[in-house]
Formats: C-alpha cells, structure tokens, sequence
C-alpha cells in the first residue's frame, strides 16, 4: 500500500523559498563582483568579497542539505537563517562602500519576509540587527575610491536595480510565504471544525446506543401483543392494519440488529465492494418498506458500465435518511437519479415540496438544527458527516421548478459489467 506524501509544513516551504531567493540574490551579487573585477571599474577588496560570497553558497548548500532531513523546521531556525541573510548583506556591504553603496535597501527584503512569515518578536529582533548593522556602516566601511561623475552615475542606476529586485523579491516570494500561511489556517481550521464534528457525532452515537439497548425490550413486547391480537379478531380489515404494525416493528428490530452488525463489521473492516445499482436497489426496496405511503420514480441517466463502490454501513443509512427527508417534504412522485462521471457517483433526488428557505440553507447539516416541527435536527447532520468520511459530499438546492433537489456524490473506484 503506498504511503500518502504529507503536505509540507509553512515554514519548511517558507524555509525552501528562502533559499531559491538566497541562490539567485547570490547570482546577482557574484555577477556585479565578476563585472567590476574584469573590467576594473573599481578597486575593491577581492578577495575578502569572494571569501564572503563563499560563506553564502555555503550557507545555501547546507540549507538545501539540512531540508533533506525529515526534522522539522521551526519559526527560531528560520528567523536565525534571515539574520544569517542580515549579516552576510552587511558584510558585503562593508567592503563595497558602506551605506553609499546603492544596494543597502536590500536590508528591506529580510524585514519584509520576517515580517509577513514570522511572529513579531522575531521580526523586532531582526529589525534590530538591521538596524545596528546599517548605523555601523555609515562610520566603518571600505570606501569606494571613484571619480564624483561615475559615483553619481552608480549611484542612480544601483538605486534603481536595488528597489527593482526587493520589490520582485517582496511581490513574487512574500506574498506567496503569506499565501501558505494562509492555506495552513485554513486547512487548521477544517481539522478544529472536524474535531467537533466528531464530538457532535460521538454524543450522538452514545446516545443512541443507549436508546437502541432501551427499545429492544418495548419492541418485543409490541410484538407479542401484536400476534395475541392477531389470534384474537377476524375482522380482515383489522388484520390487514395489524399486519402493517407488526412489519414496522419487525422492521424496527432489524435495525437495531443492524446497528449490531454495522459495528461488528467495522470493527472487522468487512466492507464488500459492489454495484451502485446493487447497493442502490437494496437501500431503495429497504426504504420503501419502511415509507409505504411513498411514491418514487428510479431513472439511471448513463448507460454502459456501472461503477463500483465500497460502502460503509453507515452510508446506506445517510442515503436513508436522505430520502426519508425528501418524503417528509412530499411523499408523492419523488425522483431518484443516478449519474457518474470519471470520479464521482451523482445520486439526485428532488421532491415537490416546499423547497429549501434561503434563510437557513447555510445551517441545514448542523447538528439540531431542522425545517419540520416533528423532527431533532440530526437527520442531515448524520447523513453528512457520514458521507464526508466516505469521501463524499451533500448539497442540498431549491429546484427552479419546486421541491428540493438533494445531490449525494461519491467517488468511485473499478468499475464493474454492463448492466
């Protein structure tokens, strides 16, 4: 079975843009130093830039490297390869003229990505050592002997090339570091709504455990009485009525059976891969026994191969529930449809009632929370949060004619025969 690779975290994705803007800033700062020494432009000191620039490709194979390790990279670890960054600029500086020199604006590029990427204390003490840094340079620095006119020139056109990278730089890199920020708030946001999610359905679950274990012995009891008055009147009309009652509390007994079974099952994983059709044909003639007064239309909408599915126990039961909800509306003339594509099974169904009140469309699938009078408002939560864990999703829509058209999609895998 293969693993499934787990998203990067922010700061280690952070940490990898860090160092694509590390090898291309270094790129840019060996080229200028390459340029100035072929074509002796100025007289600096050489070597002392070149041992600096090697500290940098050092400093980039050793991050590139350390990002190969599957230990995790925290906001100090990064923050200190941005003071890393600080220092090795300031250093570059000293030997290039200091605070003259027009790339002294790069020190913005750092703060900016500390800023947006870090918590603030960490972007205070680096504005610190930028600062620092910078104050040091306006005293101490290796002058850049050149005639007034060329130093002028040098200095428009080195102004000019130092706000174009850091605004590339800021636009291009920062905002996507804010970008990942973003999309990890808000995949922790799903993972905290989830969470309750499962809270909601684990109190539900333990309550409904505890009512099923208390109507087993009232359902007996019901049975019983049912055959004594069975025995006792003839009258046929009466028996047809009494027979009706007894195949809803057989029916009742099957599904407590079932909530048996179904756990037994999960806990042994006996899943069965099947049809759809199959699966939906046997959840439609299980739920027509249980609504009699209902009436609906089944109408495949694809010919040709049908796909598989592997349902859980508690998905027969949301679509169960589905439809109950849908008869509840308006028992007369639903419509059941069946549709696929490449990766999802569609199954519609649209009653003719009332419809959905925008009002409340939103709060519809949260727990306790219903349009009938009757009910507990636990009904499309179940079937939701059932659906979800099987990979699927439920949207329910006003019908442009009336009703409600309920949309149930699932993926699938294999497909099976023709049918």
């Amino acid at each position: 079975m293969l693993a499934v690779a787990q998203p990067l975290s922010a700061t280690r994705q952070n940490l990898w843009r860090l160092t694509f803007i590390r090898i291309l800033v270094l790129a840019a700062q060996a080229g200028s130093v390459g340029v100035a020494y072929w074509t002796e432009l100025l007289p600096l000191p050489w070597f002392s830039l070149a041992v600096t620039l090697a500290l940098s490709s050092l400093l980039c194979a050793f991050t590139a490297l350390r990002l190969r390790l599957s230990l995790p990279v925290t906001e100090l670890e990064y923050a200190l390869q941005l003071a890393c960054d600080l220092l090795i600029h300031s250093a570059l500086l000293y030997y290039s003229g200091g605070s003259t020199n027009p790339f002294v604006s790069y020190y913005l590029v750092p703060l900016a990505i500390a800023a947006v990427t870090l918590p603030w204390i960490y972007s205070l003490v680096l504005s610190g050592i930028a600062l620092v840094a910078y104050s040091l340079l306006l005293v101490q620095y290796y002058p850049l002997e050149t005639l007034p006119l060329a130093r002028d020139t040098m200095q428009v056109y080195g102004m000019w090339l130092s706000i174009a990278l850091a605004a590339g730089v800021i636009t291009f890199f920062a905002a996507r570091m804010a970008e990942e920020l973003r999309r990890q708030e808000n995949l922790r946001a799903e993972r905290r709504e989830e969470s309750l999610r499962d809270e909601q359905l684990l109190a539900v679950a333990t309550q409904a455990a505890g009512a099923a274990h208390e109507l087993g012995t009232p359902l007996a009891t019901m049975s019983v009485l049912l055959n004594e008055m069975r025995q006792d009147h003839a009258d046929p009309l009466l028996q047809e009525d009494l027979q009706i009652l007894q195949d809803q509390v057989k029916l009742c007994k099957e599904t407590l059976q079932q909530l048996v079974r179904a756990a037994e099952a999960n806990r042994r994983l006996a899943i069965i891969e099947q049809d759809v059709t199959a699966w939906l044909d046997e959840a439609l003639n299980r739920w027509h026994l249980m609504r009699p007064e209902a009436s609906y239309r089944f109408q495949r909408l694809r010919d040709g191969v049908v796909p598989r599915l592997t349902p859980p126990p508690d998905l027969t039961q949301a679509l169960l529930n589905l439809l109950n909800n849908a008869a509840d509306a308006c028992p007369d003339d639903l419509e059941v449809r069946l549709d696929w594509d490449a990766q999802d099974i569609v199954i519609s169904i649209r009653d003719h009632g009332p419809g959905v009140p925008p009002a409340i469309a939103e709060a519809i699938g949260k727990p306790f929370i219903t349009t009938k009078g009757k009910g507990f408002g636990l009904g499309l939560f179940l079937s939701k949060a059932s659906v979800t864990r099987a990979g699927g999703s439920v949207k329910l829509y006003s019908h442009e004619q009336g009703g409600t058209l309920t949309e149930l999609r699932l993926p699938h895998g294999k497909r099976g025969d023709a049918r």
